[in-house]
């Protein structure tokens, strides 16, 4: 595991915690920087038995905070058999150049949302068939973007095929982690258009991920950044090709159980479950549909607003694309340990 951030800590405690439910016989992480800051992380996550790996030149300087390290940052990445990349946005990449593409052990390179063009973009429950053929560098897309996927895959699809004319994303996110020192904003802050007729990258990153199993959509986003640190949310509009009653919607809905819903109108409240009951604050869930915004007009329109668990979902998928390159036969069934945290209602 490479990075110890929003997604990077939560990603190897949950790698750690179910370690032989998952086939895993070892975790290590790298940390660049030794920190006192970052001491107590560190310490619980090799108290749960990851393995802490840092540059030969700055040992001493851990070993002085009381943070002993196992593995030379390089050897740790020679070592895995599967490395996740969670570095902030465009190191991935950097990485990818200078390191992992002259590795040879590991059989997998997994980057997250940030890092578009890194690998075969992946988000589970809608492309694990990509898997069918071997992929060694892997792109796990962004929560949002999981969350835009998950609606289109379950509303828009039938039989495998897509009855979607045109879709349309509002994503309201949050303007920072609660681990986050900075980049708070006072005021909501929106987006640029930047990406052409796709708006914004969620829909870009949402297009790539259903052409990866031959969809072609015709999608748009735009976002905004509003001043909270609880959850995303989305507005969506999803127009069918042909009819589609309320009842069926919900039936869909139902059936996913990658899918959760809620009746509270408040992302905190969402975010207030997933801290009590989730695993170290977060669900698993693809997303959280608000059922009562959920409307049903013109009549093949689908129209509602849903909430993207922090980002639990992109841990999902990290997960799940550790284990198809582990145990390509087995995926499925080792994933069973993490049914726990998929709630059907918040």
């Amino acid at each position: 595991m490479i990075g110890t951030g929003t997604i990077g800590e939560p990603l190897i405690g949950l790698l750690a915690d179910f370690r032989k439910e998952l086939g895993i016989e070892e975790i290590t992480f790298s940390k660049k920087t030794p920190l006192l800051t970052d001491r107590t992380k560190v310490w619980d996550l090799t108290r749960r038995d990851a393995k802490l790996c840092a540059e030969k030149d700055k040992w001493k300087k851990f070993q002085e905070l009381e943070m002993e390290p196992t593995y030379e940052y390089e050897e740790g990445i020679r070592r895995a058999s599967v490395v996740i990349d969670c570095t902030p946005s465009g190191t991935g990449l950097d990485n990818k150049k200078k390191f992992y593409e002259k590795v040879k052990n590991p059989v997998g390179f997994i980057a997250q949302g940030s890092e578009f063009g890194f690998g075969t973009i992946y988000a589970h429950g809608i492309n694990d068939s990509v898997f069918s053929e071997r992929h060694r560098f892997v792109q796990v897309a962004s929560c949002n973007t999981h969350n835009i996927a998950a609606i289109i895959k379950t509303l828009a699809f039938e039989g495998g095929m897509s009855r979607l004319r045109e879709g349309r994303f509002v994503c309201m996110r949050r303007a920072s982690d609660l681990s986050e020192e900075k980049g708070f904003t006072a005021s909501p802050q929106v987006d640029k258009h930047a990406y052409g007729r796709f708006g914004t990258h969620h829909a870009r990153d949402a297009h790539a991920l259903f052409q990866t199993i031959g969809c072609e959509l015709n999608i748009f986003s735009s976002s905004i950044k509003i001043p909270t640190q609880y959850m995303h949310s989305m507005w969506f509009s999803l127009e069918l090709y042909g009819a589609v009653t309320q009842e069926e919607v919900l039936a869909r809905i139902k059936a996913n159980p990658l899918i959760a819903v809620t009746y509270k109108d408040q992302t905190g409240l969402v975010f207030s479950f997933g801290r009590d009951h989730g695993h170290y604050g977060r669900i698993l869930n693809q997303t959280t549909i608000a059922l009562p915004t959920l409307s049903v007009r013109n009549p093949g329109e689908i129209v509602g607003f849903s909430f993207t668990p922090q980002d639990g979902n992109s841990l999902l998928s990290s997960v799940a694309a550790t284990e198809h390159l582990l145990y390509p036969g087995e995926w499925e069934e080792k994933m069973r340990c993490l049914h726990p945290f998929l709630f059907r209602e918040v």
